[in-house]
């Protein structure tokens, strides 16, 4: 399997963007490459990457999204791949609106399963399109700056540039 690879800088690091040739697959930032590569083995196998600038115009639009462009990544295509549960939790991510946070309760409860809350926060983590599926938006209960797998100052950044109101932790 051959997918793409491009990178682009950003205010809190390089992001790597792997796309299919149609669809984005992964986005991650550089210094966790390691656990992006095992994410994409576990689903792929054996694969190799090709580096292409702005596969698909995605570079942009990522770029987009660092620029203020509050809407650039809504259309991006994805393929996630992971399990049934895990893919309506990702999914479910990509509702929650610019500017905005919810608890981990709240997006268990949104996908029918509001005891999963633990199982919502696992599945975060292992999300494989950082900042497209949004997880810096779920907080812990009392709006609690809690878990990202990009790193809390990432999170922190991430959510004041979309000018949410965090509690200070």
């Amino acid at each position: 399997m051959q997918l793409v690879i491009d990178k682009i800088n950003s205010a809190i690091g390089t992001i790597l963007i792997v796309t299919n040739r149609e669809k984005l697959c992964a986005l991650d930032f550089a210094d966790y490459e390691p656990r992006m590569l095992k994410l994409l083995n576990k689903r792929y196998g054996s694969f190799d990457f090709q580096y292409l600038k702005n596969p698909q115009g995605f570079s942009n639009q990522i770029q987009a999204y660092f620029d203020g462009d509050r809407t650039s990544l809504n259309n991006i295509p994805i393929s996630t791949g992971g399990t049934v549960f895990q893919q309506q939790v990702w999914l479910a991510l990509r509702t929650i609106p610019w500017g905005t946070t919810i608890a981990y309760a709240e997006l268990a409860a949104r996908i029918g399963k509001p005891k999963a809350y633990r199982a919502v926060g696992m599945a975060n983590s292992l999300n494989p399109i950082a900042l497209v599926l949004p997880c810096h938006r779920v907080v812990g209960a009392n709006a609690a700056l809690t878990g990202y797998a990009g790193g809390l100052e990432r999170k922190r950044w991430l959510l004041n540039h979309e000018d949410c109101e965090l509690l200070q932790n």
